[in-house]
């Protein structure tokens, strides 16, 4: 199963996010930080998805982002969201506009 870990800014319209979605290839469920559920629970309606909110601080990550990590506690949203939510990072995040997205595999 494909986790896909989404960071993004506050706001970001649906429209967004499922471009950001389809330029990684898709998944089979969804994870981010709760914070951004607001933005994220549209998408996983529309695509019928599990979402996964899930905490992020601690967790180490490719990335190493320093206002992420004064924000957040952790490297990157999208790959520690990925980890999180049970996956092992097959895809290091990827920036599509305002939405960041990293994908994980769960056995």
């Amino acid at each position: 199963m494909r986790i896909a870990g989404i960071g993004c800014r506050p706001g970001t319209p649906l429209p967004a996010l499922l471009a950001a979605l389809d330029a990684a290839g898709g998944a089979d469920a969804l994870a981010t930080i709760p914070e951004r559920a607001p933005e994220l629970r549209p998408l996983a309606h529309a695509l019928d998805l599990p979402l996964h909110l899930v905490a992020v601080a601690g967790i180490a990550t490719p990335t190493k982002s320093p206002r992420i990590r004064a924000a957040f506690g952790t490297g990157s949203v999208a790959e520690a969201a990925a980890i999180a939510a049970g996956g092992r990072l097959t895809r290091a995040r990827h920036i599509h506009g305002p939405v960041t997205i990293a994908i994980a595999e769960v056995p």
